[in-house]
């Protein structure tokens, strides 16, 4: 798939999770605009800014770990069957059909466990630089579909850089539901989270999902 595609999908990824980021999420960003005495556009930034380098430097280290591995003709149709599944287990997810992503935030707290501390340290985040900080530790919150995200971006790519970039294409994809959540939090959340949309939203991911399977390869092994 080129590199425009797959951040085109990152992007979408991002754009349909924000039904689940605004469950997830919108609270704490409501929350820690008013622990810093205000609820300006720069915290929110700052917040945000800082969750989206904790997600370019996780893409980051699943691209060195894809490096360790020799890509042969198998291998590539492997991860490609791996990358479409995982694109509809996300949407899946999204849907509110199947929680099978939320075992990786089970996995991911164990770390959170170990961060969550520090983040009392930086509150209330008055300045710019606790809350650039305080969004990067927000960045490693367990979060399914971050991880899923991230799982999928490790198929897809044992680039480094390319990596980072399609883990902040997903994180640009958040970015509106989550600016304005500390404004419209409850609006926002009223209609992020209608069935119907979400729904609407887990079936373009599933559907996008089947479309990039390699049907041919697949039948032509058969």
């Amino acid at each position: 798939m080129p590199e425009s595609a797959l951040l085109a999908s990152a992007l979408l990824f991002g754009l349909a999770g924000s039904t689940h980021c605004i469950g997830m999420c919108g609270g704490i960003a409501g929350s820690l605009a008013l622990s810093g005495g205000e609820r300006g556009l720069r915290f929110q930034l700052a917040y945000n800014l800082g969750r989206l380098f904790s997600y370019a430097l996780a893409g980051v280290l699943i691209g060195q770990l894809g490096q360790l591995f020799t890509q042969t003709a198998e291998l590539t149709l492997v991860l490609r069957s791996l990358a479409a599944l995982i694109m509809v287990v996300m949407g899946l997810y999204i849907a509110g059909w199947w929680q099978g992503a939320a075992y990786l935030e089970r996995a991911g707290g164990v770390v959170w466990r170990r961060l969550q501390p520090f983040t009392r340290t930086l509150l209330p985040a008055d300045t710019l630089p606790k809350a650039l900080l305080l969004g990067a530790f927000w960045g490693w919150l367990p979060c399914g579909l971050v991880y899923t995200t991230l799982l999928w971006v490790g198929t897809v790519s044992n680039n480094s850089l390319t990596s980072a970039g399609l883990m902040l294409a997903f994180g640009a994809g958040t970015l509106p539901a989550l600016l304005t959540s500390a404004l419209l939090a409850r609006q926002l959340k009223q209609l992020l989270q209608r069935s119907g949309v979400r729904q609407g939203a887990g079936l373009l991911v599933i559907l996008f999902g089947l479309a990039t399977l390699p049907w041919t390869s697949l039948l032509h092994t058969h």
